[in-house]
């Protein structure tokens, strides 16, 4: 059954992809989140591989978050890796995770990526297909992003 809430159809199709493509951008860091977590090795073994752990398991709630807006706005969520691979921002890394400072560059540039992506969304959730609910969403998952960025920017004084 399609959701009726006071928005367009074809707005609340729009509004799925644009979602869509943010829960693919967030599995993509929440696997790269684990591939840290594994295995970041160096003298900061242990609190890195605490740290990872909390972020991926944040991530991972935003993912579930984000998929379950979908399916509030009436449309089916992603599933596969090959449909988020498809339209993710994020690049997969074929390097090894072992140096830690390369990592938190990596992941932190990940987290502005997102970032910058919700931010460019932002006003055509709001304004073209009016759907403020979204947005509103949206802006907590940034203003969680703008929390992770600044807790990995503080490991690369």
């Amino acid at each position: 059954m399609k959701a009726n809430i006071d928005i367009k159809a074809n707005n609340l199709e729009k509004v799925a992809d644009i979602l869509n493509t943010l829960l693919a951008d967030e599995f993509v860091l929440c696997t790269k989140t684990r591939n840290a977590h594994w295995n970041v090795e160096g003298p900061h073994f242990y609190d890195l591989h605490k740290f990872f752990e909390l972020q991926y398991e944040e991530l991972d709630e935003m993912i579930d978050e984000v998929a379950e807006r979908v399916r509030k706005l009436g449309h089916f969520s992603l599933g596969s890796l090959k449909d988020f691979l498809a339209v993710t921002h994020l690049s997969e890394d074929s390097h090894r995770f072992s140096d830690s400072r390369k990592i938190i560059q990596t992941l932190l540039s990940d987290h502005e990526a997102i970032i910058c992506s919700i931010r460019q969304e932002l006003n055509k959730v709001t304004d073209t297909y009016k759907d403020a609910g979204t947005a509103d969403f949206i802006t907590g998952i940034m203003e969680q992003h703008e929390k992770m960025a600044w807790m990995l920017r503080a490991h690369v004084l």
